[in-house]
Formats: structure tokens, C-alpha cells, sequence
């Protein structure tokens, strides 16, 4: 998983240097020939540049991701067996002490589980954690688990506490385990049913409406 906020991208304008001729204008042939030469020489490198372009997008083409204020949750295909989206088992330290391993909480606790990836250097992911919270209070039967990757414990408790966050918040500073879920950015959020399946996936900064939509699946799953 890229440890990176969702943002919009621009693209990359590159200048070639060289193929401006900036000298004084001269005459007779000499001047035609370097004036054709240079013409043929910025062709050339057009048609290499549009074979490099048309060649180079296949799976290492850089992509981006564009932000939005809310998101549109996709729907997960319905089924009652799909191993394909068993939510893979981790083990965490807590803030406050303690530890979270997703396994034992699915046998020994039982309740779905809301997992969100994020990180005290991500906007977004700061935006939408008051929301969270909320829901986590209003919505005791559904586990919240905040996950901050590849982030510093101190500033992730520190920004945690400043908002009085009530539910689990678990440290992955080597992103080991946020890279375990199929996210391409921060933050993401996971719904993970109590058969320890992943019965849905959001990505980008959550609204309330979206985290009500996420809270009714969970219970559903």
C-alpha cells in the first residue's frame, strides 16, 4: 500500500533543451541546412517521445488518485462463502497499553469490526476522525479500530488524545500490516464481517452519511 494521503495529480511537462536555436539569424546554405537539420531533428524527437509515451503505459505508468470531500462506497458482490475476502490476521500494540489481534477478537468478542488506515500526517484522514469518533459512541455494537501506519506512536497519540478518540487506535510503524489490505492511499476504511471476511472497502475521506452506510453494512455482514 502506497503510505500516501489521496490528492489530486497534475501532470509533467518536460522541456527538451537544445532544439531552440537562439543564435543570430545568418544566410545563403549554410543557414537553410541547419534550419532543415534542426526542423528534422525536433521530428525525430516527437515520434520518439509519442513511441516512448504509447510504450511506457502499461503497469509501471505512475497513477493518482483524485480527492473528494465524500466518497461513493461501491458495492461488494453478496455471498456467503468467498474466501478471496477473508481480512488477512494481524496482531497490534494499542495506545494506552495492550494488544489487538483480529483473530481473537472475531472468536472471543464477536462484533464486526470497522478498520480504518490513516496517519497523523494525512489531512484527510485527520478531517474524518471526529466522525469516526462519533459513530464509534453512537454505534457500540460495531468495533471502530484505527490503524496509524507508517506514522510516529507519539504524534499519532498525541493527535488521538486531542480529540478524545474512544476507540482502539493501534500502531503499525513499519506499515507491514496496512500493506496486508488492498489500499492505495490514506486513509482507507474496511469493513470486516464477524465470519472475518471483508464485506466492504472505502477509500478516501468519509462523510458521516458514508459512515452510516459503512455502520449498516457491518451489521449486516
Amino acid at each position: 500500500m502506497c503510505s500516501a494521503c489521496f490528492a489530486s495529480g497534475a501532470g509533467i511537462v518536460a522541456a527538451v533543451p537544445g532544439l531552440i536555436d537562439e543564435s543570430p539569424p545568418s544566410s545563403g546554405w549554410f543557414s537553410r541546412w541547419r534550419f532543415g537539420m534542426l526542423t528534422l531533428l525536433a521530428m525525430a524527437v516527437v515520434l520518439v517521445g509519442i513511441v516512448l509515451f504509447d510504450g511506457g503505459s502499461g503497469a509501471d505508468e505512475p497513477t493518482t488518485t483524485a480527492a473528494a470531500a465524500s466518497i461513493t462506497i461501491p458495492p461488494m458482490p453478496a455471498t456467503t462463502e468467498a474466501p478471496e475476502n477473508a481480512a488477512p490476521d494481524f496482531s497490534l500494540a494499542l495506545m494506552g497499553g495492550g494488544s489487538f489481534t483480529l483473530s481473537e477478537h472475531l472468536a472471543e468478542d464477536g462484533r464486526p469490526v470497522i478498520l480504518n488506515l490513516w496517519a497523523s500526517w494525512c489531512p484527510p484522514c485527520r478531517d474524518e476522525m471526529p466522525d469516526l469518533n462519533a459513530a464509534a459512541v453512537a454505534n457500540p455494537d460495531v468495533l471502530f479500530l484505527g490503524i496509524a501506519v507508517s506514522d510516529d506512536p507519539v504524534a499519532a497519540e498525541e493527535f488521538a488524545t486531542s480529540i478524545e478518540i474512544a476507540y482502539p487506535i493501534g500502531f503499525d510503524e513499519s506499515g507491514r500490516v496496512g500493506a496486508s489490505f488492498p489500499a492505495a492511499g490514506l486513509p482507507s476504511t474496511f469493513v470486516i464481517a464477524p465470519s472475518g471476511e471483508v464485506v466492504q472497502m472505502a477509500f478516501g475521506r468519509l462523510s458521516p452519511a458514508n459512515i452510516d452506510i459503512l455502520v449498516d453494512i457491518a451489521r449486516q455482514g
